[in-house]
């Protein structure tokens, strides 16, 4: 289950973005999954025995039990919406690769891909996608590892060489503040921290695999561990990204690169030899296939149980439905991965799509778990106003996007907590 998880919330993002990242600045970025890991605790005590203390399917339905179907809705729109955009940067950046090595355009490649992520998941369902993370996990990380592996082959002078000719490259810590400073430790350890909170804890894409466990403890262990293998992941492409650095800069390219997210397919198609190079690319598809039929899911099960009201109908029709909406899903990400090119470095727009909505989702959820005085027409007001403070940042100020769930979580919270209290005497919790 562990695997599962992490190969989950990895994909072409983590995969194509992180040495991006590194080749453009430092390790700065490890700060943040520093939070990832404080929020895997909070999540296992905090809101998990809650998902375990009923039969749930998604976790808005925890909302609809709380603060009644519409709120459930609200709740679970914004994970739909959320996750769908997210999804189409995802399978952008995995057509990057595909483009690059088979030599196919962009529109070819996003359909390769989404097709037979579609295929292998209308067959085989949850079960299928489980197992499939735990081939794709393995595969991913074997092809990070024999880049890194090439990498050092290749650059004179080896590991040595790479420290004295990175420089600062190497960096992790940042400790100054400054809200509009991406990459801080401030930024990093308390922005990391809600993010993680909002997409493991409210997100149906994850929240789907935790209550796939056996147990309650099952999945506090499977999510506790899950962060430190994803601690050592992201440093393994990171590392990645400073090694090309240091490589390009003894071997000069010989046409200047468009954008930092094409460097690694680039590698790939001029210094990779064909079999290494096929590995590789194996390993993008399988971790963009692995949270792309995770995300096909969880958009589909949200859509049938939380707006449509699938958990009253019979079974076979459930089921039925669900696979007709998964295609709908498939056509969307299509549409979505083709528009996502104009959105800039593929990691960061994934992130900061998710870290706009997350903080409201999040506030809600904390208002459900922490108080007793919330109620839904409160919640909902607090719901409103988080958005749009949210929005406000994001489009009127300059703070970094890694404070963006921390305060759409406080505004939500804090709006929502007294506007119940304004409206205690109409609606108590039951």
């Amino acid at each position: 289950m562990t695997v599962s998880i992490v190969a989950t919330e990895t994909s072409t993002l983590t995969i194509i973005g992180t040495p991006a990242l590194a080749y453009g600045s430092n390790l700065a970025f490890l700060q943040l999954v520093f939070g990832y890991i404080v929020a895997r605790f909070v999540i296992s005590f905090l809101l998990l025995p809650q998902y375990f203390a009923g039969e749930l399917y998604t976790a808005y339905q925890y909302i609809e039990r709380r603060f009644g179907a519409v709120t459930k809705k609200l709740t679970a729109g914004l994970f739909l919406i959320t996750r769908a955009l997210a999804e189409g940067v995802r399978v952008f950046a995995t057509s990057l690769v595909v483009s690059a090595m088979l030599g196919t355009n962009t529109l070819t490649s996003i359909l390769v891909i989404t097709l037979v992520t579609l295929f292998y998941t209308l067959q085989g369902g949850m079960q299928a996608v489980i197992w499939t993370d735990v081939v794709q996990f393995f595969l991913y990380v074997a092809g990070g590892l024999v880049v890194l592996g090439e990498l050092l082959h290749r650059i004179s002078g080896g590991w040595e060489q790479v420290v004295q000719a990175a420089g600062d490259k190497l960096t992790v810590f940042d400790f100054g503040f400054a809200w509009n400073k991406t990459y801080s430790f401030w930024a990093g350890l308390l922005g990391g921290t809600f993010l993680s909170l909002a997409s493991h804890g409210t997100d149906q894409l994850m929240v789907q695999r935790l209550l796939a466990g056996r147990s309650l403890r099952q999945s506090q262990v499977a999510l506790i561990s899950s962060g430190f293998i994803v601690l050592a992941q992201f440093a393994l492409f990171l590392v990645i990204g400073v090694l090309l650095f240091v490589f390009y800069q003894q071997f000069p390219p010989p046409a200047p690169l468009v954008k930092n997210d094409d460097i690694l397919p680039r590698f790939m198609v001029t210094h990779l030899p064909t079999g290494l190079a096929g590995l590789f690319v194996a390993a993008v598809l399988a971790a963009a296939m692995s949270t792309s039929s995770a995300t096909l899911n969880s958009l589909a099960a949200s859509t049938v149980v939380d707006l449509g009201g699938g958990e009253s109908t019979a079974a076979e029709k459930t089921v039925e439905r669900s696979r007709w909406i998964t295609l709908v899903w498939g056509v969307v990400m299509i549409g979505l991965a083709l528009w996502a090119q104009q959105w800039g470095p593929v990691l960061e727009a994934g992130l900061a799509i998710a870290s706009i909505t997350y903080g409201a989702m999040l506030g809600v959820f904390l208002l459900g778990r922490l108080t007793r005085t919330a109620n839904a027409k409160g919640t909902a007001v607090g719901m409103a106003i988080g958005l749009a403070t949210i929005l406000i940042v994001r489009f009127l100020t300059p703070v970094a996007w890694t404070w963006y769930v921390l305060i759409g979580t406080v505004a939500t919270f804090g709006a929502g907590y007294l506007a119940s209290r304004a409206l205690a005497g109409r609606e108590r919790f039951q």
